[in-house]
């Protein structure tokens, strides 16, 4: 399961006003996602990167039924509602905690807030959709309240299909989120700089 294994940059949490929660992908570690916060106006924020075990946040495809990602996908959402509640408990209102994730984290960070919808700063989903072999409405609660979110991902996508993120888009939107969804053809399984400069407008400015 995940230990609390989280890395910081920018500003220490009681010295910032804005926090942002960064994804790692499958394979990946939190330094590397870390690493994309020189791209964003964030050195004013605390970002915290928290570590999955082995480099995964769950064990099958994203598209799996949800009970073959467990308990590794719950105990993932747990990390993150413990994140938000300690974080809001030293003085960060939900406002003004941020979301990035890119593949796998992008995927976790929808499901994530989708499921714990309120008025959150932002999101920005590099190439992801809300997790599940079909979606699944009856688990995702309460509004976002006009929150911007920002979706990127190629056509096609050997990981996310592109039907996933429509959907993922409506519910979305559907629940009170401001989205923006950009498909981009044979991007590949990678961030651009457009997606990039989206998000910095629509998330960050």
């Amino acid at each position: 399961m995940h230990k609390e294994n989280i890395i910081t940059g920018a500003k220490p949490v009681t010295e910032a006003s804005k926090a942002l929660i960064m994804l790692h992908g499958r394979g990946a570690s939190a330094e590397d996602i870390l690493s994309m916060a020189k791209w964003f106006p964030v050195s004013d924020y605390a970002l915290l990167a928290p570590q999955a075990t082995n480099h995964s946040w769950y064990p099958q495809s994203f598209l799996a039924p949800p009970a073959e990602n467990e308990p590794w996908l719950s105990a993932a959402l747990s990390q993150l509602k413990n994140m938000t509640d300690k974080l809001q408990q030293q003085g960060i209102a939900s406002e003004h905690i941020y979301f990035l994730g890119f593949s796998q984290g992008a995927c976790l960070a929808l499901e994530f807030i989708t499921r714990n919808a309120v008025r959150y700063g932002g999101a920005v989903a590099f190439t992801g959709g809300l997790i599940g072999d079909r979606i699944y409405p009856e688990n995702y609660h309460g509004t976002f309240d006009g929150m911007p979110v920002f979706i990127g991902s190629s056509n096609p996508d050997f990981h996310v299909p592109v039907q996933r993120v429509h959907e993922s888009t409506a519910i979305l939107q559907k629940m009170g989120a401001r989205v923006t969804e950009k498909i981009y053809d044979n991007m590949g399984h990678t961030i651009i700089e457009d997606e990039i400069r989206q998000a910095n407008e629509l998330i960050f400015s």
